[in-house]
């Protein structure tokens, strides 16, 4: 008897290339994570212990910075860095449109009264000129968001600061280590929130986050708001909150930073090796956001704009690149002003066109340390055949 086997085609095997590959990273690290947590266990100082402080101390250090509060998230690093600077109450803080929400959330709840301006069309980054417009007597501070992992220039934030006399507080959950006109991303402002998502380029095994300051004052005050508003264990000064980076994932957070240059490098190799490939298919209306940082971009995102000029919309491109087990993200759908939960704030569609224009076109392509050049082509091929298709099919 004859047995016939069908071979599928090799779409249908190729394995899948997530957007990013967290088991591959962590897999290169195993002995050295399973020895730190089992040392925090038999250590037991699981909540503001050794390793904490160690970490801090080490990741202020490379941001360019003198101190380090870890506390629970990235959003929290938002609220009570700002709260620890002075901001709150009455006090009017500009920020883009185009972010993640936490950046809205965070200036919100620490009492502050957040005033949004719109975004660069080519780099997606807060428009400075715009955000100077938007300056009134009540304005205290400025949150620039290095977003994608690129910086807001620091040049242009500081004539601005001296200018207006505004204290910059950096958003850098997606800038570790990323670098821009001789500053690193942290060194900056007054001080600057740091998410340790596990998806971020310097991710934990669980949520985290950090705020990095130049002022011991301010990193005094911190230290006394993430834990109670206790200056000192049952002396309470004020209304603060329970917010500590753990002692576990400050462990994790340590074995991990020593590699985070190497996987900033990695992460540029690939963004380079799109942007080769990407090159011809920009008359099919592929358009990468543009790197005004050269090697300072630490690329947590890769992010593409289907512009107008795509035989594609985006959702019909990602599902094209889906079927071909090419997974995609969207950072951000739906702009910070459009949010229903923030509609009290006033703000109506049409008043940030740039923002609107890319949280209708932007689209997040697979980007990853070890990711091979095998896979970069995979993807770029991909996004070829799904925008070629249409072309074939008229001709």
């Amino acid at each position: 008897m004859t047995i016939s086997v069908l071979i599928p085609p090799v779409q249908a095997i190729s394995s899948p290339i997530p957007l990013t590959d967290l088991a591959l990273l962590h897999r290169s690290l195993q002995p050295q994570l399973e020895a730190v947590i089992q040392t925090a266990m038999l250590q037991g100082d699981f909540v503001l212990g050794g390793a904490l402080l160690d970490f801090e101390i080490a990741f202020a250090r490379a941001c360019g910075s003198e101190h380090g509060v870890g506390v629970g998230s990235g959003t929290d690093a938002i609220t009570l860095g700002l709260r620890a600077c002075g901001i709150g109450q009455g006090d009017e803080v500009l920020l883009p449109a185009n972010t993640f929400v936490a950046t809205l959330i965070g200036a919100l709840q620490s009492g502050a009264t957040p005033v949004l301006v719109d975004c660069e069309p080519d780099t997606a980054l807060i428009d400075l000129v715009a955000a100077e417009k938007a300056i009134t007597p009540c304005t205290r501070a400025i949150i620039p968001v290095h977003l994608y992992g690129q910086m807001v220039s620091p040049r242009q934030l500081l004539d601005l600061s001296s200018t207006y006399d505004l204290m910059i507080f950096e958003d850098a959950a997606q800038a570790h280590l990323a670098e821009r006109e001789g500053y690193r991303a942290g060194s900056v402002g007054m001080a600057a929130a740091f998410s340790f998502y596990p998806s971020k380029n310097l991710g934990a095994l669980g949520d985290g986050g950090m705020v990095v300051t130049r002022e011991a004052q301010i990193a005094e005050r911190l230290r006394s708001l993430r834990n109670y508003g206790a200056p000192c264990k049952h002396y309470h000064t004020e209304f603060g909150v329970n917010s500590r980076l753990d002692t576990l994932q400050a462990a994790v957070l340590g074995v991990k930073l020593p590699h985070l240059p190497h996987w900033n490098r990695d992460r540029l190799r690939i963004a380079q090796r799109y942007d080769e490939l990407l090159a011809p298919l920009q008359f099919a209306g592929i358009q990468p956001i543009t790197n005004v940082s050269g090697g300072g971009h630490a690329y947590h995102l890769y992010v593409v704009c289907v512009t107008n000029a795509c035989p594609l919309e985006r959702v019909a491109l990602q599902a094209a690149l889906e079927s071909r087990r090419v997974s995609t993200g969207i950072h951000y759908p739906v702009p910070c002003h459009l949010q229903p939960a923030f509609r009290y704030l006033g703000y109506k569609l049409g008043d940030f066109p740039n923002a609107e224009r890319l949280s209708h076109q932007v689209l997040s392509l697979p980007i990853y340390p070890g990711m091979t050049d095998a896979q970069i082509q995979r993807v770029v091929g991909a996004i070829e055949a799904a925008v070629s298709a249409p072309f074939s099919v008229s001709c």
